[in-house]
């Protein structure tokens, strides 16, 4: 909802950032830029038409809604997505800098980043959201490489050597990413011996990455062995670790993909998810899957 020149409400639809978002209790003020209608005051109605019981919302879209809550930018300092190893975390006065050298887009579910064999020419932080990664043309075969989500960088590798980006990238969720053209990232790094450090992380945790799908394919002989792998890579990259030993982490991918991914059919993922929840090791709940036993999974290998 809007305002006109003339202070009139009309139906534009206008995009709030997260960050300014305004509380039914908070002042309801707000400004609108534009042409002859700079400096006027107009105000946002909140109507409270519900009642608190038709409010109630079920304990599984409370618990999906707190793991998709944390993935909001508040800036990086403050960012509850830092993980220690990961490029955003590092030291504050070096993040401010980063933050001075980026800017924030917004990106929609099922939307291109970026295509393989592009010029890369940025690098993205992704601050909030999953991005698939995958190799091989569209209309051709393509392979899922994997799933990134907060504190990943991606397109690292690309930009430090000046060549085009390797895989191509497509978001799963509503993200939110930094990106940083490759001239002023090169400047960032030259100034920051800590970047540097943590450039060379991420590389060879890349590295770890395409060796761990190198291992599922290759060395895990049954199809439980690789799609358990799949499983524990997934909670380690993208999972939040839970009290008692377990992960907890949001089911993104169809189960044709995980066939993909694990060298085997549709169905056989289907069966065989189900035989992991019937003996316990796993559960999943409205898009989110746990697991209750990692080191079942483990032993599968």
């Amino acid at each position: 909802m809007g305002c006109d020149a003339g202070g009139n409400f009309d139906e534009a639809k206008v995009s709030f950032p997260e960050t300014e978002m305004l509380s039914p209790q908070s002042q309801p003020l707000r400004r609108w830029p534009g042409d002859g209608s700079r400096g006027r005051k107009c105000f946002v109605v909140f109507k409270r038409s519900k009642t608190m019981a038709s409010l109630e919302i079920p304990a599984g879209v409370q618990r999906r809604q707190r793991h998709l809550a944390r993935q909001a930018p508040v800036g990086c300092a403050a960012c509850a997505n830092r993980r220690p190893g990961w490029f955003c975390s590092l030291g504050s006065a070096v993040l401010a800098d980063l933050e001075l050298a980026t800017s924030t887009i917004s990106l929609p579910a099922q939307a291109s980043l970026f295509v393989q064999g592009g010029d890369a020419r940025c690098l993205y932080l992704i601050c909030g959201g999953y991005l698939k990664l995958t190799a091989g043309r569209a209309q051709d075969r393509q392979m899922i490489v994997r799933v990134a989500g907060p504190g990943s960088m991606l397109g690292l590798y690309a930009v430090l050597s000046h060549g085009v980006y390797e895989v191509s990238a497509e978001s799963l969720t509503p993200a939110q990413l930094r990106p940083v053209e490759r001239e002023r990232f090169l400047t960032f790094l030259r100034s920051h011996k800590e970047a540097q450090m943590r450039a060379v992380q991420c590389i060879c945790q890349e590295y770890r990455f395409a060796l761990q799908d190198a291992c599922r394919i290759a060395l895990a002989e049954t199809v439980a062995a690789r799609l358990g792998r799949l499983l524990l890579e997934l909670a380690y990259q993208i999972g939040e670790h839970l009290n008692g030993g377990g992960f907890r982490f949001p089911l993104l991918l169809t189960h044709e993909e995980m066939a993909s991914m694990a060298c085997t059919t549709r169905e056989t993922v289907t069966r065989t998810l189900g035989q992991f929840r019937k003996d316990g090791w796993i559960s999943i709940d409205d898009s989110l899957i746990t697991l209750h036993e990692p080191e079942r999974l483990q032993t599968l290998l």
